[in-house]
């Protein structure tokens, strides 16, 4: 820690002052120290819970907030002594950080370093200023990771709850505007959710279960090895079965030329079905596992369509009806897709409240024309 002082230091480089800070300075600059002070603490939480590499990048991190925490103690002298509390984005962030460690927490310091003060304050270095955006890319590089191991499962149960939402809400809201009974709405809404979940399960099923046959039908077979030793080199179509996988012409020749013996290096396996001539045929399954299985994809297609499509009935399975079941019913939904809105802008490193509010107008977009529809067939229908 530099030696304390409240005396002017000069002013010979950007970043440091000339005169006595103002008093709007020094509670800036406090400020500052205590959020770098907290940002540190974040990415050696994070860090704990991490493997080689990303634990040494974390931890690297962590070093450059602290020559940037140097920084605001060097301007601040013996006022920077028990700073105050860290802004209420990165208090928040530092719990998540302890309880969860997970790529939410990196989502949510992504945006945090986006969102830095330094370039727009004449007392932060431009050494700080290219610190923070650097940060922030270092930062998205390792939530990416994470990103893309939620890809699949995250997408799936993000979309089909918010399919089952929006649909049933709009289904529900026009059929109860017609001013129908209230079984009437029920049931409906009942049905809607199993139809809608339904369709998505055989969807995925079909979906997932077609990708498996294509892979099945794409894969190399054995027949090269057993026909090889019964082919003419010069008037052969071995080659013509390489160049069809993929290689080009002189590697293909080679290639069928390792086939029939004639080299032994065994140069691009890749292309082989039977990489060594000696053991089975290349395993697949590792393909097959990232498709996933056609079941489980079915199933779980059908219950996050279905746990979002319950929200909107829930007011008419505890007796509601009329006007208060509709209105409570896209209130629940409301909440629903602002959250979940929420979760693909976190997961986005975009704002969580943008993402969540367009998630909530296209839901009510499409609510709104079923309900102006039901109206009108309700008044005609009387």
């Amino acid at each position: 820690m530099p030696e304390a002082s409240s005396s002017p230091r000069p002013g010979s480089r950007p970043g440091t002052v000339e005169a006595e800070p103002t008093r709007d300075q020094i509670r800036r600059w406090r400020r500052y120290l205590a959020d770098e002070i907290a940002e540190a603490e974040i990415y050696r939480v994070i860090a704990r819970r991490k493997e080689s590499p990303e634990r040494e990048i974390l931890l690297g991190l962590a070093t450059a907030e602290k020559r940037h925490e140097d920084h605001w103690r060097l301007l601040l002298g013996n006022r920077a002594e028990n700073p105050p509390r860290p802004s209420p984005h990165r208090i928040l962030l530092r719990w998540l950080a302890k309880v969860f460690g997970s790529v939410f927490i990196l989502a949510l310091a992504q945006r945090a370093e986006s969102d830095s003060p330094y370039a727009k304050d004449q007392h932060a270095t431009p050494a700080m200023v290219a610190d923070e955006a650097i940060h922030e890319e270092v930062v998205r590089g390792l939530a990416s990771r994470g990103r893309e191991q939620l890809a699949g499962n995250f997408r799936a149960a993000v979309f089909g709850a918010n399919d089952g939402l929006v649909s049933n809400l709009a289904l529900v809201m026009g059929i109860g505007a017609t001013g129908v009974a209230n079984s009437v709405v029920l049931f409906t809404g009942i049905a809607g959710l199993l139809a809608g979940a339904l369709s998505m399960a055989a969807g995925e099923f079909v979906s997932v279960r077609s990708q498996r046959e294509l892979l099945e039908a794409s894969s190399p077979t054995q027949v090269t090895l057993e026909a090889a030793e019964h082919l003419d080199l010069d008037q052969n179509e071995l080659v013509l079965v390489y160049r069809a996988r993929g290689m080009k012409e002189e590697d293909a020749v080679h290639r069928a030329q390792e086939r029939l013996g004639y080299f032994s290096c065994d140069c691009d396996p890749s292309f082989s079905a039977h990489p060594d001539g000696s053991q089975g045929p290349v395993d697949y399954s590792d393909d097959h596992e990232a498709i996933g299985s056609p079941w489980s994809a079915a199933f779980s297609s059908f219950c996050f369509f279905a746990s979002g499509a319950i929200i909107p009935v829930i007011p008419y399975l505890f007796g509601m009806g009329g006007l208060p079941a509709v209105a409570l019913s896209a209130v629940l939904v409301g909440l629903a897709l602002l959250c979940t809105g929420g979760v693909v802008g976190l997961l986005s490193g975009a704002s969580p409240f943008k993402r969540g509010l367009r998630q909530l107008l296209i839901g009510f977009g499409a609510a709104a024309v079923t309900y102006l529809l039901g109206l009108l067939f309700g008044a005609n229908l009387a």
